[in-house]
């Protein structure tokens, strides 16, 4: 088992490259079990480990399948493992939930409890903007503070005010790496409407929103349908963009859009 410290410099090395992953720590051992109180490990996305140990054959599958749950819904987890004498003693199966602990069974000879702490580690959700509206800059504030790491496309001269952005780039282009999962505004309300449009034709990410009415979109899409632009993909794009919220002045539209795409984020990650 690799000592702590190094862990530690691992988390930090998989957080900087924006990779999803879980911690699992050992934090309760009782009679015989092969990792004990403090163990690592870190686990990633695909179910591997990447670095640590908590045990054997007789912790990991649990602790794997936490893992990748805990990953898929951002949610942490207490998982104890063991033995079925124990598990029947308290009238829970494995697999149950009961009091905020996840039970599996310990199949090994030793017989010994184990109880692991899976914490998610996620990435900041991308929010790329294209534009620096009035609705940009109001967006770029409230979405950073929600977590969002903020990219601004905008030409370097309209670009006064917005200095607490993760990254900016000079123009409308979206940047190279866009993901599936990245967040897209259109919010150039005027200024380099089409440009935009066109630039985000063909992303496959998880949310793209226009500012602007119904009626302009719609015109901006005749336009590109009528300069031979296949603009089909534009079906998906919400426009206006946002909540129906009323909102009416740049503060309350980019609070709406937040809103929508905290909706888009966390759908499925909540448990009744």
């Amino acid at each position: 088992m690799r000592p702590p410290s190094d862990i530690l410099d691992l988390v930090s090395e998989a957080r900087a490259r924006g990779e999803p992953f879980a911690i699992a720590t050992v934090v309760r051992t009782v009679s015989v079990t092969a990792a004990k109180a403090g163990a690592k490990a870190i686990v990633l996305a695909d179910g591997s480990i990447s670095a640590g140990w908590i045990g054997g054959g007789c912790a990991k599958g649990a602790v794997l399948r936490a893992a990748h749950e805990a990953i898929r819904d951002g949610q942490p987890r207490l998982i104890s493992i063991q033995p079925e004498d124990l598990l029947d003693m308290q009238q829970v199966a494995p697999g149950e939930q009961k009091d905020g602990i996840f039970y599996a069974r310990n199949m090994c000879p030793s017989q010994g409890t184990m109880d692991v702490f899976v914490e998610p580690v996620l990435p900041r959700p991308n929010l790329i903007i294209l534009g620096a509206s009035p609705v940009a800059l109001a967006l770029a504030d409230i979405a950073r503070r929600m977590g969002f790491f903020i990219t601004l496309c905008a030409p370097a001269a309209d670009r006064s005010g917005f200095d607490d952005v993760d990254r900016l780039i000079d123009g409308l282009d979206v940047p190279v790496g866009v993901t599936s999962g990245d967040f897209v505004v259109i919010a150039t309300q005027g200024r380099g409407d089409s440009a935009a449009l066109k630039a985000v034709l063909g992303l496959t990410v998880r949310y793209i929103g226009f500012v602007g009415s119904t009626k302009k979109f719609s015109a901006l899409r005749r336009d590109l349908e009528a300069s031979g632009l296949a603009v089909a993909a534009m079906d998906d794009i919400r426009s206006p963009a946002g909540l129906d919220l009323g909102s009416i002045t740049p503060d309350e539209i980019a609070f709406s859009i937040v809103a929508e795409m905290i909706e888009v984020r966390r759908r499925g990650q909540r448990h009744a």
